[in-house]
């Protein structure tokens, strides 16, 4: 006999029933309901109830590989034939600092890696992000396969909206302007290495997701991955706490535990002035937290990239950081160009 036709109801029903006759999602099962919400075979009502259980009772590493797999049949196919080394996927935003990573990003452009960047903007989440902040620094977002591949050719980095590489996954995000709440779908955008780069780096905020993070990608297989709890949640090293970098090399794991690297206090800037990135690029600005995140968020990206070690990375970061053409890559806007600044206690402005 053949097996009754599975309806998305019942992948509720398992996940909805409470604790003792309620389970958890297989993986396999996880991609089957995944794929049956992208391919429009649940309804409104199924989706949100199904998002926002899982968000209340949080997901396996099997449900979110399962989740996975199923965004990936989504990707752009185009993507894949970048050639990119690094997969950058920055979903967090920044409240606190300015992305800091973006200049981490460039250097490693500037020295020949390809460096892939995607994100998005969140409904309602008051940060500041790399879609808002790259083009008052003179850089393009990429529409178009074509266009991420010559930004490559040129910076050594591209940036690309999810919107346009999985449309899918986006439409998910989105659904926190109706429900008020994240889904799982900022976990699986971190996860998703849309480029399919030989290396993924991933950033988030709470703490043992970055555990969950390691085995998710363990069941993937997964070639090269290393998660951390960043900055914001961003994929930025924080260099005022210590920090764990959780590994994958196919399904083999591994940790480097890796101390804080700036002991002075700092205090949190009143704006976040994208232009500022520019001047500690060029050293017109000293700044020694922002140098600190960049050194070691490029260490971080070099023992994932490079298989070092801690120390041995990080002396390379800087010796990269040194030899850098500091002139700023690109042109930047017009003085008559308006510069949004963003206000750190959450509100956006235009200077």
């Amino acid at each position: 006999m053949s097996e009754p036709h599975i309806q998305f109801k019942d992948f509720i029903r398992i996940i909805g029933r409470g604790q003792r006759a309620g389970r958890t999602l297989t993986q396999l099962e996880a991609k089957q309901a995944m794929s049956m919400l992208i391919n429009g075979e649940a309804t409104a009502e199924q989706k949100g109830a199904f998002l926002m259980l899982l968000r209340v009772r949080e997901e396996t590493a099997e449900e979110l590989a399962g989740f996975t797999e199923a965004f990936r049949a989504f990707n752009h196919p185009g993507l894949g034939k970048l050639n990119i080394d690094l997969d950058l996927g920055c979903y967090a935003g920044k409240r606190r600092h300015l992305p800091w990573f973006l200049l981490a990003a460039i250097l490693l452009g500037q020295n020949g890696k390809r460096v892939f960047l995607h994100g998005t903007h969140e409904p309602d989440s008051k940060r500041l992000y790399l879609k808002e902040v790259l083009p008052q620094l003179g850089f393009d977002i990429a529409t178009t396969v074509l266009q991420a591949d010559k930004a490559l050719e040129k910076f050594g980095f591209s940036y690309m909206d999810l919107k346009l590489i999985n449309p899918e996954l986006d439409s998910v995000i989105q659904l926190r302007e109706l429900f008020g709440l994240r889904s799982c779908a900022n976990t699986l955008a971190r996860l998703l290495n849309p480029s399919n780069a030989t290396h993924s780096l991933q950033g988030i905020f709470h703490r043992k997701v970055d555990e969950k993070h390691q085995h998710t990608s363990c069941l993937l297989k997964d070639a090269n991955t290393l998660c951390f709890r960043g900055e914001g949640g961003e994929l930025e090293f924080n260099p005022l706490r210590d920090v764990t970098l959780f590994i994958n090399r196919g399904i083999d794991k591994s940790n480097i535990e890796v101390a804080n690297t700036l002991d002075s206090f700092v205090t949190k800037p009143k704006e976040l002035d994208p232009l500022k990135l520019v001047d500690v690029w060029t050293g017109n600005t000293q700044d020694e937290y922002a140098q600190c995140a960049v050194l070691g968020t490029a260490a971080a990206m070099l023992v994932l990239i490079e298989n070092l070690s801690w120390n041995s990375a990080y002396a390379q970061a800087t010796r990269l950081w040194k030899n850098r053409a500091n002139e700023w890559p690109v042109a930047l806007p017009t003085n008559d160009t308006e510069v949004a600044l963003f206000d750190t206690s959450g509100k956006h402005y235009v200077h």
